[in-house]
């Protein structure tokens, strides 16, 4: 009778347990999406406060509209060129010389980065070259540039394609090098060809450096773009800006840098996107959204 009632009271209290067991990841998730939710609306206090701040000053006088104007000053500087047709038009340009830039650039740097990866013996022929020429900053080759390609758009692209190339072959390298022998082997073991190998278990684990070095990179592509666009040109977002500095356009100059600085945060914002969904099956992004 006892031990009949004691086991009553534990099926009684089993499911009561498993369904609280099932309740709580519910709740942690709830709980850690608000915390989310927070965290994006904190990212962007500070940013309201700086404009809202640079606003005030502006308009009270204590920072001059030549030295930085109101960022209603921009704002409307910004509609009125949309409307002329010239800030889409600039804007596209440059957009498109910074994504052939990094198409070049990117597939040459994952190439290397891969045959350097694989073989010491390619790493004793290229890595010091490539290590050489990285050091070298983009403005010192610029003179060079300008005799090898003149003012045409091959400056331009090939500046960014130098400059995107370098992160993605050092990530590449790194991912592959890091690759877990122990997995090489296992694969081995299991029937994996070579191809197989690098296909299933060395590509997938050097994946997360590969998007590391595509994040950084695209970063580096908006700077060299600058550089590359002040190269005689009559077009793009770096035109518009040298062209407004002779003519003391702080507005449009300002505008100029707000547009790469948010042309930059939404191209990371797309990279992180493409992180999450290609590393879904990796523990530490599985399931996160950042």
């Amino acid at each position: 009778m006892s031990s009949g009632a004691t086991g009553a009271v534990v099926a009684v209290r089993t499911p009561v347990g498993a369904a609280t067991a099932g309740r709580q990841p519910r709740v942690g998730v709830r709980t850690l999406a608000l915390s989310r939710r927070a965290l994006i609306l904190i990212s962007w206090i500070v940013p309201f406060v700086v404009v809202g701040l640079w606003e005030i000053l502006a308009r009270s006088g204590v920072l001059s509209a030549h030295v930085l104007p109101a960022p209603s000053k921009v704002l409307g500087t910004a509609v009125g060129l949309v409307r002329d047709g010239k800030l889409i038009g600039d804007m596209g340009i440059s957009l498109l010389r910074a994504a052939t830039g990094f198409a070049i650039g990117g597939s040459i740097g994952f190439a290397l980065g891969t045959l350097v990866g694989f073989s010491r013996l390619a790493e004793a022929f290229l890595d010091r070259t490539i290590q050489m020429i990285r050091a070298i900053p983009f403005l010192a080759i610029l003179p060079l540039v300008i005799v090898w390609f003149g003012v045409d758009e091959g400056g331009k692209i090939f500046l960014v394609s130098l400059g995107v190339m370098f992160p993605i072959y050092i990530n590449t390298v790194l991912g592959i090098r890091q690759v877990d022998p122990k997995l090489v082997e296992l694969g081995r073991v299991a029937g994996l060809s070579d191809w197989g190998v690098v296909r299933h278990i060395i590509l997938p684990g050097a994946l997360p450096s590969i998007l590391a070095g595509i994040r950084y990179a695209l970063a580096i592509s908006w700077l060299a773009l600058v550089v590359a666009e002040t190269i005689a040109t009559s077009s793009g977002i770096g035109f518009l800006a040298m062209d407004a500095r002779e003519f003391l356009r702080i507005d449009v100059i300002v505008l100029a840098i707000v547009i790469y600085a948010g042309v930059g945060v939404l191209s990371d914002a797309i990279a992180r996107a493409l992180e999450r969904r290609l590393l879904s099956w990796h523990p530490n992004y599985a399931g996160a959204k950042r």
